[in-house]
């Protein structure tokens, strides 16, 4: 081994680059093996997409072992020096400056071949074009995905360091592998060797996102089998990327003799044993020497690996990126800005995040064609500049909409633009949520209105005059009046084509809003019935005996008496699996509908559980004691409690959810806006001027872009009227 370290020095201590040629065609084939590794990492599932912060940490370990063994190489030579000459150095005068400059003007020139810049990429493509066309075409692509980029620039401040790398990472549109910077790695003897010609510049990774990409899935369920796509050599490496014409070799010197019976005994001897070698030919080497080594070896590492994959793999690959960093890839090169609009690979992102099928995205100007326009991707846009505005938007000024005097609003509902609101005043109001005008005034009920619930142009309301009635919301007509109750219509809730109401005389009834007709009377409970659910099929009702019950309507009998609560239950919630009941006990149970039996008691509140809601297995209830709880009704678990400094100082009135937010109103005339994840307080979206001395949001109903809150007072001192807060943004 020493003896051929030996060789390896007297081959590179000659200025002959017919030498170092030969060196540096055998280091790119010795780099087979290792690239075979890589390549098969893809196959079989390894990570396409790297951490961009652990490479670099691997890549700054490196380079501290590569300067450790520089140091010590140069105190071993200067031992010897000192040993043999008696001095420490045997250079001639004027060595140092000449040294410095052509060092200077080598550094110079290696970072103009090392240096790596995605705009090059592009420029390069453009150059390529048969069109001159083509250019201006490009430059308003560019700028469209400029625009889409800079729309995420305005993310969660939670999140701004993660993506901050990802953006870092994305810059460099070349080097895509993900091979963490180690002495097994090809990218080992090109760092050290470019450490050697401009004093430990880095070497960036590109790295393609958080999730591992198992290509080896893929192509079980496709049947595409990209092996020939992947390339393991560099000579396949060059063919791939149009790189395979023979490279030039310097033919005026002969090979040194001995060189072939050396390079054999090589191929013969460990990977560390190789390494070694290598160290000791670069350390060996003049800078001249090194910078050929690098420009042979350097443009392998050039290489796209996303272009070579057939499209749908590559599709694949991309799918793994997060919506951030697909904008920023669109802008590495044209294919990649082609494949990054793919209309099915944003609409996969589009169903991650709950956003509905765009069927009247406006365009911000005319397409022109040859530029694929992703209809999906307008849409993810758009829902993220929503939440965003959500988040930290400016407030605007809301609609006032006045209408019911000093009376209370004791039902709201909103649906596409349109707000009704009922009132105790015996009348309701039908809004305009984009103008903010009162539509129509139904008027009929002799006793103030307590529950409603609207579809489509259909409104039904219940009143303490025992009746509902029913409503074109179009015309204002009452089109039937059902009665049948004996007592306050306290609650309702409506499915398709009929209604259950619940009423203060102890029973429910189903009823046909299409003829007005009483179907079905569900008798049972021996209080008033306080909250009813209806999923077509099961009727829940809770009411003051503190019983929970579940009917078949079709039969009129009751399935399940749930018994548990020790006081009044006051809300409900069904998804067809399970039921959440809250009482004024301060419990919440979760029961299963098929076998009645109480799967979790969720105990925390401190007083009545005023409001629930449930979604996806996941419950937000709102309390007298201010707080609002966040469940896992399937764990029994509490997941936050929204609290703080922020939290509301009175009872909570009302709440509703998405995927990201939760929305809370309190009797302290706030409504504030809530992070569903993290339990954070994100802002106080309404403060009256009142709340603490009488104020009340009594009601809130949201939708994707707005929110409507009933507001009033108890004392007089907030007149009643609703406030409509937008969110929407325009994407003209």
């Amino acid at each position: 081994m020493q003896s051929s370290i030996k060789n390896v020095k007297a081959f590179a201590s000659s200025d002959s680059l017919a030498k170092v040629q030969e060196v540096a065609s055998w280091l790119l084939e010795m780099n087979q093996e290792l690239l075979s590794v890589g390549s098969k990492r893809r196959r079989t599932g390894g990570s396409l997409r790297g951490n961009a912060s652990s490479s670099q940490v691997d890549e700054e370990q490196m380079n501290r072992v590569v300067e450790e063994e520089e140091q010590q190489q140069r105190r071993q030579q200067e031992e010897q020096h000192i040993g043999t000459n008696g001095e420490i150095g045997g250079e001639e005068p004027g060595f140092d400056d000449r040294h410095e400059s052509q060092q200077e003007q080598l550094e110079e020139n290696n970072n103009r071949l090392i240096t790596v810049d995605e705009d090059s990429t592009c420029n390069q493509e453009e150059d390529d074009d048969e069109h001159t066309g083509d250019q201006e075409e490009e430059v308003e692509e560019e700028e469209e995905m400029d625009q889409d980029s800079d729309d995420f620039d305005q993310s969660d401040d939670s999140s701004r360091e993660d993506e901050h790398a990802n953006s870092n990472s994305v810059t460099n549109s070349n080097s895509l592998m993900d091979l963490p910077i180690h002495q097994s790695s090809p990218f080992y003897m090109k760092t050290k060797m470019k450490r050697k010609l401009d004093h430990g510049s880095e070497v960036r990774s590109f790295s393609l996102g958080k999730k591992p990409c198992k290509v080896s899935e893929y192509t079980s369920t496709t049947g595409l089998v990209p092996c020939s796509a992947t390339p393991t050599t560099f000579g396949d490496l060059r063919a791939a990327n149009g790189q395979g014409q023979q490279r030039r070799r310097i033919t005026s010197v002969q090979p040194p003799s001995g060189l072939q019976e050396w390079l054999k005994m090589f191929q013969s001897w460990s990977g560390p044993e190789k390494l070694l070698a290598l160290d000791e030919l670069i350390d060996s080497c003049e800078p001249t020497q090194v910078k050929h080594m690098m420009q042979v070896i350097e443009p392998q590492f050039q290489r796209d690996f996303i272009s070579l994959l057939p499209k749908e793999l590559a599709l694949y690959v991309l799918s793994f990126l997060e919506p951030r960093d697909l904008l920023q890839a669109a802008q590495t090169c044209r294919y990649w800005r082609i494949l990054a609009e793919d209309n099915l690979l944003w609409r996969e992102k589009c169903k991650e995040e709950g956003i509905d099928e765009p069927l009247h995205i406006k365009r911000r100007k005319v397409i022109k064609p040859g530029f694929i326009h992703s209809p999906w991707k307008s849409a993810y846009i758009r829902q993220h500049r929503i939440d965003t505005n959500w988040r930290r938007g400016e407030l605007k000024s809301p609609k006032v909409l006045k209408g019911h005097d000093d009376h209370v609003i004791t039902c709201l509902q909103f649906c596409g633009n349109r707000i009704v609101s009922g009132s105790d005043d015996n009348t309701l109001k039908v809004w305009s949520a984009v103008t903010g005008k009162c539509l129509r005034t139904l008027v009929g009920h002799t006793g103030g209105v307590w529950s409603s619930q609207m579809r489509d142009n259909i409104i039904i309301s219940g009143s303490t005059d025992r009746t509902l009635k029913v409503w074109n919301a179009e015309t204002g007509e009452c089109i039937h009046t059902l009665y049948g109750h004996t007592s306050t219509v306290r609650c309702m809730h409506l499915h398709e084509k009929r209604v259950v109401s619940g009423s203060r005389d102890a029973t429910l009834r189903v009823w046909d809003i299409e003829t007005g007709q009483c179907l079905h009377v569900l008798m049972g409970h021996v209080a008033a019935v306080r909250c009813v659910q209806y999923d077509g099929r099961r009727v829940v009702s809770g009411a003051y005996d503190f019983m929970v019950k579940v009917w078949d309507p079709e039969t009129e009998t009751c399935l399940h008496t749930l018994q548990g609560h020790t006081n009044r239950v006051y809300s409900l919630q069904f998804d067809g699996i399970h039921v959440v009941s809250g009482s004024l006990d301060t419990s919440i149970r979760v029961w299963d509908v098929e076998t009645g039996n109480c799967i979790h008691t969720l105990t925390g509140h401190q007083s009545l559980t005023s409001g629930m809601e449930l979604k996806d297995n996941i419950l937000v209830s709102g309390n007298a004691d201010s707080t609002v709880k966040i469940w896992d009704i399937k764990t029994g678990q509490c997941l936050q409690t929204l609290q703080g400094p922020n939290k509301h100082q009175s009872a909570v009135t009302c709440l509703q959810f998405n995927k990201n937010f939760v929305i809370t109103s309190s009797d302290d005339g706030t409504v504030k806006l809530w992070d569903l994840k993290t339990g954070e307080f994100i802002r106080n979206l309404v403060t009256l001027e009142s709340g603490g001395s009488g104020g009340v949001v009594w009601r809130i109903r949201a939708s994707n872009t707005k929110l409507v809150c009933a507001v009033g007072s108890r004392n007089g001192t907030e007149e009643t009227k609703l406030l409509v807060l937008d969110f929407d943004v325009d994407m003209k």
